[in-house]
């Protein structure tokens, strides 16, 4: 145990360099009057009790000497003068100081949602990723006050450092047993601290798991989307039951942290206690044997007491900086993520894409279970495929391995050719324009639900849009609206958003997929909600849209087999059936036959 923890204290003392040499120099690019204005501060904060324990002596054995009212104002006059100077300045520098804390804390919270979004989509699912993230976010926040609390506690360690050095000097000069004795105290005390740091640091770990879920349930309690489930199913008790059981892991968190630091505590007390006796002592037989006078006396009384709060100040800060680093080290762990997908960097061709599964098979990480097994598939330019085949029967994995969400686990996925793997992501993902069942549509104007990757808005772009927006079907509902394309979605931002209906939205997100001009359009679903008819109208309008472009169609209902050029029956994760509608109606006993009898109805 004791290896553990002296091995725990090792590592997390390595931390605070990796820590400040990540953080420094990218805070010294963007905000260096922040560290301008930090010297300023260190540099007076040390200063400023020196003018009293050395003006303190000459005043004391004055009162005690001659009593030259002269002096005595003098030496008055320069404790409040030159204090009082000293303070509006620290002052001043601690305020200008604070001014760069939001633009700090604004700068790398937007570094992380930018990481956030560029993470590879596989680790959204992963359960490890997630929680680093969450570290990343409470370690950059509450618990460490971001890259300004961190260099706080740096100057705040390096000023007590200025004033040790000072007070160490005077004590020597006049009393060196006094610190001798100080230091081996001093020196238990480092000890304590070190332990308590990595209780602390322990703790830290510890919450990390509850406080993600803290922060789902506090979003689900408050989130008015959720309100009709919640009352309807009278959800109430379950939620606040699991927000209590979460607080009580919290609360025994804590506890445990308390339980391990209060023997610490106790001991650090009578340290104190301790070092107070020895230093009254000491001093007090210096004065009656006649080595050090009144004015002495004080002024060593002031250093020793400056000793021991400079002392328990810079321990203070260290364990704070080792605390605090340790914590927004977790945001440099989820900086550098290791990626996981395999990345190329061969451009793409601008020409007509052949894509090829071949021998594709798949299984979700950590699970033994195979998704896809075996799948072989070219898709030629121009070609519309119609994917069916029951729910879980493998389709949506099999669009999430095309589009590179996740990577074949055997087999290869092949571009004209070659591996999927060799080429730039980016330009990889340029090809797609999918449009899912869970699709999201945020709460911002229709025009931003559409354009997204556009900031760009000129008059070409807006007649663009506009026929898009026909084309799609929205002209007629946007016309009706005060404030058209501009109008916000939702009410979350804007009380006058509206709640589009079901279908608006479909037609929203195909006008999102039609707005980016991939050559490969992709439905997954999306119209699932609707009834088989409405379906129908949907698949069949967007495939007037999409013209010559490569489509995928994807459903468990055969809304768009009738105009594809080829359908894949999927099941049990394989493709059982391939071919065009006549071909797979004619086939006797087949998996398509039967599901296009069972839904015939809807489209005879």
């Amino acid at each position: 145990m004791a290896e553990q923890t002296k091995h725990e204290q090792k590592s997390a003392n390595s931390v605070v360099f990796k820590t400040l040499r990540y953080f420094i120099p990218i805070a010294w690019k963007n905000y260096k009057g922040f560290f301008i204005f930090s010297a300023i501060h260190i540099i007076l904060d040390a200063a400023y009790p020196f003018v009293a324990i050395m003006m303190t002596p000459l005043i004391l054995d004055e009162l005690l000497g001659d009593r030259d009212i002269t002096k005595l104002l003098l030496y008055v006059t320069v404790i409040v003068v030159v204090g009082s100077i000293i303070s509006l300045l620290a002052a001043i520098a601690s305020v200008t100081m604070e001014k760069y804390k939001e633009k700090m804390d604004n700068y790398f919270t937007e570094q992380i949602s930018l990481r956030v979004m560029e993470l590879d989509f596989q680790l959204t699912e992963d359960k490890e990723a997630l929680d680093q993230i969450e570290k990343a976010r409470t370690g950059m926040s509450w618990y460490s006050d971001g890259v300004y609390g961190i260099c706080t506690q740096l100057f705040n360690a390096l000023s007590d450092s200025l004033k040790i050095i000072g007070v160490v000097a005077l004590i020597l000069l006049h009393a060196p047993l006094l610190f001798a004795v100080t230091a081996i105290l001093i020196l238990v005390v480092i000890f304590l601290s070190k332990r308590q740091n990595a209780i602390e640091i322990e703790s830290f770990r510890r919450l990390s798991k509850s406080n993600r879920i803290f922060g789902y349930l506090s979003w689900e309690l408050m989130n008015f989307r959720y309100g009709k489930d919640i009352r309807l199913y009278a959800a109430q008790d379950m939620m606040v039951g699991k927000w209590n059981s979460y607080v009580d892991e919290s609360l025994n968190n804590w506890k445990w942290q308390a339980d391990q630091s209060l023997p610490l505590n106790n001991i650090n007390a009578v340290c104190s206690a301790i070092n107070d006796f020895f230093t009254y002592l000491y001093l007090g037989f210096l004065v009656i044997s006649g080595n050090i006078t009144i004015g002495i006396f004080s002024q060593m009384l002031a250093a020793s007491s400056r000793l021991q709060t400079s002392t328990q100040g810079l321990i203070r800060n260290v364990k704070d900086l080792v605390k605090r680093t340790n914590y927004a080290y977790e945001y440099v762990k989820f900086m550098d993520y290791p990626a996981a997908i395999e990345k190329g960097t061969l451009h793409i061709p601008d020409k007509p894409h052949t894509i090829e599964f071949r021998n594709v098979s798949f299984s979700y990480p950590n699970t033994d279970v195979q998704v896809l097994n075996g799948v072989n598939i070219i898709l030629h330019p121009g070609e519309h495929l119609s994917v069916v085949g029951l729910n879980g029967a493998g389709k949506t994995t099999f669009i999430k391995l095309l589009c590179r969400l996740y990577d074949a686990t055997e087999g290869e996925i092949l571009l004209d050719g070659v591996n999927i793997k060799e080429y730039d992501y980016q330009e990889y993902m340029a090809l797609f324009s999918p449009i899912f069942q869970d699709f999201n549509l945020f709460s911002f104007s229709i025009k931003d639900n559409i354009l997204l990757d556009s900031p760009d808005f000129d008059s070409t772009a807006q007649t663009a849009l506009h026929d898009l927006i026909r084309q799609v079907g929205l002209q007629s509902r946007i016309s009706s609206l005060e404030k058209g394309i501009d109008t916000m979605l939702f009410k979350s931002f804007d009380e006058n958003g509206i709640e589009p209906s079901g279908g608006e939205q479909q037609k929203i997100a195909i006008a999102r997929a039609l707005h980016k001009k991939a050559p490969v359009v992709i439905l997954d679903e999306p119209t699932a909600a609707l009834d088989p008819v409405a379906e129908y109208d949907i698949y069949r309008q967007f495939n007037t849209l999409v013209g010559k472009k490569t489509a995928i169609y994807i459903s468990h209902r055969l809304s768009s087999c009738k105009f594809c050029d080829r359908i894949a029956v999927f099941s049990d994760g394989c493709i059982k059936e391939y071919g065009t509608h006549d071909e797979l109606l004619a086939a006797k006993n087949g998996i398509y036959s039967a599901m296009f009898a069972a839904q015939a109805h809807y489209y005879n």
